[in-house]
């Protein structure tokens, strides 16, 4: 599995705008930092998904995935969204920096059926439109089969 998901990184890494197949396209999360922030954290250096995910990361998810992260089972219709921003250092504190990109989990049993009914989609930088993810979330859903249990999220509230 984390051969995958390097494999995923190393395509993230390059920022390109690429389109996934027609009729499966997620969309972008208009609003979505009007939802339920459900946790942060930062990758830094030296972790295995530094590249392209080192960074502050915001967690927001819309009203059906609040439920689904008290329960792990998503109903479709839920949203998580990972807000991805550079960072500085500066006086002993981690300061955001330029947003990375937005990577967008999309529940959807019927239209995302080959990746555990999740569509996967990631924004470049503050584009709403310009999409990294070609490969229909294929190589997004290969690391998140780690956690087939929980419905493939990897997300919980901050405790």
């Amino acid at each position: 599995m984390k051969t995958i998901c390097l494999s995923m990184a190393a395509t993230l890494a390059a920022i390109a705008p690429l389109s996934a197949p027609a009729g499966e396209m997620v969309p972008y999360p208009e609003g979505y930092r009007d939802w339920t922030h459900a946790k942060s954290m930062v990758i830094q250096p030296g972790h295995p998904l530094e590249s392209p995910f080192q960074g502050i990361h915001h967690i927001y998810v819309n009203d059906a995935a609040k439920k689904g992260l008290l329960n792990n089972s998503y109903g479709d219709g839920a949203v998580i969204v990972f807000d991805l921003l550079n960072y500085t250092e500066a006086e002993k504190s981690l300061r955001e920096g330029s947003r990375k990109l937005i990577g967008v989990m999309h529940k959807d049993r019927s239209k995302y059926a080959n990746t555990g009914g999740w569509g996967f989609e990631a924004f470049a930088g503050d584009s709403s439109s310009e999409r990294i993810v070609d490969d229909g979330g294929a190589g997004c859903f290969g690391c998140h089969q780690q956690v087939d249990s929980l419905d493939y999220v990897f997300t919980k509230f901050r405790e």
